[in-house]
């Protein structure tokens, strides 16, 4: 009788800790991808200064500063799930990259101090960027492989918890990137 009470003891037990563990890691993505919004949301703030501060020497980039900051009120004013906000960050990217290279064309912006600052700022921000994107895809990870890996997946299966995509890179960003075409566009 002591050693059937003592086995359903240690069953409670056992269970609670992986319930609470697989919570505290499906909270340590949350957590993760909330980092990016915030990372996110610093870049967006920093996006008006840029447009208006490249508008000031760019006549003919109007098509790119526009795509930029519909783009960003998109981000900002929309109710958007985890992977239409990952596409949208990738969209953005993609144009500020495109708007900093046809930068090359002007003297003047690239010798301006408050640009000289912005960018620094910008490139700082991608940098902050980049490390919690890899934060969250280790958090993402540690969780798939709590939920999948024996006895988790008992419990996951039984809680309804089921495999989050880690964020990954478009195919068009993984492409080997030649600087001679950059600068002759």
């Amino acid at each position: 009788m002591i050693v059937i009470l003592a086995l359903i003891v240690f069953l409670l037990l056992f269970g609670i800790v992986m319930y609470n563990s697989l919570i505290g890691k499906r909270n340590q993505v949350t957590n993760a991808f909330s980092a990016i919004d915030v990372m996110l949301k610093k870049r967006f703030d920093l996006i008006p200064n840029l447009v208006e501060l490249v508008k000031q020497y760019m006549n003919y980039e109007q098509d790119t500063l526009t795509k930029i900051v519909e783009l960003r009120a998109k981000a900002v004013n929309g109710n958007l799930s985890d992977q239409e906000k990952a596409a949208l960050d990738t969209q953005l990217s993609a144009s500020v990259r495109g708007l900093m290279v046809n930068v090359e064309n002007y003297p003047d912006l690239k010798a301006n101090s408050n640009f000289n600052n912005l960018q620094s700022t910008w490139t700082e921000s991608e940098e902050q960027i980049a490390a919690a994107r890899r934060t969250y895809n280790a958090a993402v990870t540690d969780y798939n492989n709590a939920i999948m890996m024996f006895p988790g997946n008992m419990f996951a299966g039984m809680l309804g918890y089921t495999k989050i995509d880690v964020l990954a890179t478009q195919e068009e960003e993984r492409k080997n990137v030649s600087a001679k075409e950059l600068f002759n566009n």
